[in-house]
Parts: structure tokens; sequence; C-alpha cells
């Protein structure tokens, strides 16, 4: 298999669509998640608990499957079973392991309850691991933290200050070294979701998902379209410092070129 295109460690992690990433949602952590479960009833049990918990999650019955949807979309945290028919948990955990700079999070939901298989999962780069029959409460407590691990921004803050942007979630505002930047609801949207995953590659469908919500009326051009007139606005480009660069048939990856 082809591999995915690396990426960096992300400024967070939280990604799903709210009314406004202002005050009035931070520290709610919210997540994308790909779930590999080859049973259909325990996978509707966990996409019930995940989506009730405010987290959007795809379900993949195949491990080769899984795989192919991860190299071209991107998600937040991977929930992975063992026992799979055409490529089991394990293979997929060394796939990604191997393929991904980004530590992605992942956590093994396994009837496997051996200490071997356990240790051999950890080992391998699984960051936590539950035996089945797993608990609603348990396994939303593990997913949420083992994704805090890697981010690096803290979601109760009121203000992301990269040089030479400040973002202001209380007021929603975006300023350029000092000065406000004019921009709409949308963009200013987007622009808070692009900061706080700094160095990863999203996906369109991601970055859909994450601002506009599960609207089936808009398409991946409006994505196209917004990141054009906030690279423009925000003058986001080398001589600034900074990259907004569209990955082939995958998404956008904004990167710093600069520690200023």
């Amino acid at each position: 298999m082809d591999a995915i295109i690396a990426t960096e460690r992300p400024a967070s992690v939280r990604t799903q669509r709210r009314s406004a990433p202002g005050s009035e949602d931070r520290g709610r952590l919210t997540l994308r998640v790909a779930l590999l479960e080859d049973d259909q009833d325990q996978a509707n049990l966990f996409l019930e608990w995940l989506r009730n918990a405010g987290h959007s999650c795809e379900h993949f019955k195949s491990g080769k499957q899984f795989v192919r949807s991860i190299k071209h979309d991107s998600y937040d945290a991977l929930i992975l079973d063992w026992m799979i028919p055409d490529m089991d948990g394990y293979e997929v955990l060394g796939w990604v392991r191997e393929n991904f700079e980004w530590p992605i999070p992942i956590l093994f939901v396994t009837a496997r309850d051996k200490e071997d298989d356990i240790v051999r999962a950890l080992e391998q780069g699984a960051d936590d691991y539950i035996v089945k029959p797993a608990k609603q409460r348990e396994l939303l407590a593990r997913i949420a933290a083992v994704a805090r691990r890697v981010a690096t921004v803290d979601e109760a803050q009121a203000l992301i200050e990269f040089a030479p942007f400040q973002i202001d979630l209380n007021n929603h505002e975006i300023r350029k070294d000092g000065q406000r930047i004019e921009v709409t609801q949308k963009e200013y949207e987007l622009v808070v979701f692009l900061f706080r995953n700094i160095g990863r590659v999203l996906s369109r469908a991601h970055i859909l998902e994450s601002v506009w919500g599960r609207n089936p009326d808009i398409n991946t051009r409006t994505v196209d379209t917004h990141v054009s007139r906030i690279r423009t606005k925000l003058a986001l480009s080398a001589e600034m410092g900074w990259k907004l660069s569209s990955i082939y048939q995958h998404g956008y990856r904004l990167e710093r070129l600069t520690s200023s």
C-alpha cells in the first residue's frame, strides 16, 4: 500500500461543528473518530455512544477499507478491534504507526484479554486498551484522554496566539500585528479550525463537517473558496512565515515556516 502523507503534531483535536467556536464551547472536546469493528451490533452500540457524546464517527468493517479511508481522509482518533477477517487490528495499528508522523490516538477495544496481547498492542503503538465488553463511560473517558495527550492548545483558553496573529475566542476576532482582520463568520470558524490543527493534513470532508456540519447542500468547492479567501485576507505566505497549501487528493495543511 502507498504511504499516507505524513503530518506534524496538531495544535488541537477539537473538530466537530458548533454554533460558534467561542467561550461557550471551550473545554468541550469533540472528535472525529474512525471505528474498525466487524460486529455490526457492537459497532451500532459504539456509534450511539460516541454520537450521543457529541463526537462524529465513521464505521468500517474491513481493515483494508479502513486503511483506504484514512489514507485520504483525516480523523482525530481511531478505535480498533483486533479480530477483523481481512487485515486485523494489529496489522492496521502497525500500518498507521509506520505511515503517520502525527501520533494519532489509537484505542483498542477487543475481546482478546491475555496480558501478552495487551503488551504487544501497547508496544506496537496503541495508546490504550479496553477488553470487551466495553462500558460506555469508560470508553468515552479513555478516547477523550488519549486525544488530549496529543493536543498542544488548551481547549479552555480564550486567546490563540501564533505571531503575528491573535485569535480572540471571546469576541470572535482575528488580529494581525494588533490590527483586526475583517472576516465572515464562516471564515472565522475556518481560521480557528486551521490554527487549532497547525501542521496536520486535513481532508476537505473533515473541514466541511467541522465548520459547516453535515449539510448535503454544501460541497467541497465551498472549502476551496473559503481557503482562498482567508489565505488572501491573512496574507498566509512564505514571506510572512506561513504556508496554507493544498494537498493533492486530500485537503489542506496550514504550516508555520518560522518560529517567530
